[in-house]
């Protein structure tokens, strides 16, 4: 049943925080948060007091991990309005300009009966669009022949392609289908606890408090790697680990900031081997591999476990974790066209095409919902000797986005001024950049990356020594 959030008298941006707080494992926050900044991101949904939300649940959770750890619970701060920047992009070369963020099949087309999205960035996807569809890799090509499909059978055919399409509905529809009905009754946080294991063995300074901590980290746009992204900014040491020959042009400059990347081969014998020995070393495991497929390849939830006893076991998916869907292909925007995100956006605005939100705001959210719930595992570590697994869904996370009431009198943020940048520049592997602020402040932690934004696969799949 849809319960509309407004906060109380905190806003909008308090309710998200105790929702978020209480999926990750406690009934009262250990502080509040302040929040800073003015204006709103322009979206029919509150889509700004989600982001300051998000990210302060996760500053709430490294000043928890500093206060059990040293004594002194740090104040916490988040300006909403870079939030909602970073919430898009970090990011800003200097001199260089990023490729095309999108492959031109990807995009939303007008079914014979309504709208759908395909998603083609990655070329398996785009092979098994363009398999369906008989047609050239051209967006008036792609369209044409989407012309002729109803839309609902165009989905069902892409999907059993092992391709990624949505077709739009309302959220009146997405309430009714299994898939819909099965994550309104999930828990925005799946939370398992594990037995005791050793007691870990790093200690990070209050300034650095996930300093010693190593992250392995299984993910791919844009959730996953946002996650991480928020634990190496607080010291974590992650290894990232993509297949070969996989790349994320467009991503990898705004996502490996602070991340050492390798690569592994999990089909192969060598690959599994390896994966053994760096899960057996690791603190956290963040992955984002479809339900069942870590399972397929001899890494089920328990055989994890038997590896690395005290490991912090944190996974995502795209359409939640039950349901006729609990295993299928998914992205931010598909997910938006899915559960009535888009349509929404489309009648309230009076538009005639699909209307999504201004930013990838499931992605985002998701990402730093897990980032809380790693670092909320970490604390339980130190504090029981237990490690335990967490899941969360961009279907999951829409249902908490729509449960908020957007202030329709809300002010627009401020255009970006220099300012807002941090200088000196970053020197990525393609160049000069500078990076919003963080919007993030743990008093005496700042969120600080040791690593700069470097390709994938550029880096041994190896712990430091």
């Amino acid at each position: 049943m849809r319960r509309d959030l407004d906060g109380g008298a905190g806003g909008v941006c308090d309710g998200y925080l105790r929702a978020i707080w209480n999926a990750a494992g406690s009934a009262a926050l250990p502080a509040d948060v302040a929040w800073l900044g003015a204006g709103s991101l322009p979206s029919i949904f509150p889509v700004t007091d989600l982001a300051a939300a998000a990210v302060g649940a996760a500053g709430l959770a490294v000043a928890e991990l500093i206060g059990q750890r040293h004594g002194s619970l740090p104040a916490v701060a988040v300006d909403r309005r870079l939030a909602s920047f970073w919430f898009d992009t970090s990011l800003r070369p200097v001199g260089w300009k990023l490729p095309p963020a999108r492959d031109p099949v990807t995009g939303d087309y007008a079914a014979a009966d309504g709208w759908i999205r395909l998603h083609a960035n990655a070329p398996h996807h785009r092979d098994a669009i363009l398999r369906v569809l008989g047609c050239h890799g051209s967006h008036d090509s792609v369209a044409q022949a989407v012309a002729a499909w109803n839309a609902l059978d165009l989905e069902n055919a892409i999907v059993e392609a092992k391709g990624c399409a949505a077709q739009m509905r309302t959220q009146e529809a997405w309430a009714a289908h299994p898939q819909g009905a099965a994550v309104s009754i999930e828990p925005l946080l799946w939370r398992t606890p594990a037995s005791a294991a050793p007691a870990p063995t790093w200690a990070g300074p209050p300034a650095r408090p996930l300093q010693g901590v190593r992250v392995l980290d299984l993910t791919r746009i844009i959730a996953g790697p946002v996650a991480t992204r928020f634990l190496a900014g607080y010291g974590a040491e992650v290894l990232r680990l993509d297949p070969p020959a996989w790349d994320e042009p467009v991503a990898a400059p705004e996502l490996t900031l602070g991340k050492r990347c390798g690569r592994i081969d999990l089909r192969s014998t060598e690959g599994r081997r390896l994966f053994r020995q760096l899960l057996r070393d690791a603190d956290v495991l963040v992955h984002g591999y479809r339900s069942d497929a870590l399972g397929a390849l001899g890494f089920d939830a328990e055989q994890r476990r038997r590896i690395n006893p005290g490991l912090v076991d944190v996974s995502l998916d795209a359409y939640g974790w039950t349901g006729p869907w609990k295993a299928r292909r998914g992205f931010d925007s598909l997910v938006q066209m899915s559960c009535g995100i888009a349509d929404a956006g489309m009648r309230k605005l009076g538009r005639d095409k699909p209307t999504p939100l201004p930013v990838q705001a499931l992605d985002h959210t998701t990402g730093y919902l897990l980032a809380t719930a790693a670092i909320r595992g970490l604390t339980e570590r130190v504090r029981t000797g237990c490690g335990g697994e967490f899941r969360a869904s961009l279907a999951r996370t829409a249902a908490l986005l729509v449960q908020g009431v957007a202030n329709a009198d809300a002010a627009p943020l401020a255009p970006e001024a220099r300012d807002d940048c941090t200088m000196p520049s970053e020197m990525t592997a393609w160049g000069r950049a500078r990076r919003v602020k963080a919007p993030l402040t743990v008093a005496g932690a700042p969120m600080a990356w040791d690593i700069p934004a470097g390709p994938l696969g550029a880096s041994q799949a190896s712990w430091r020594a």
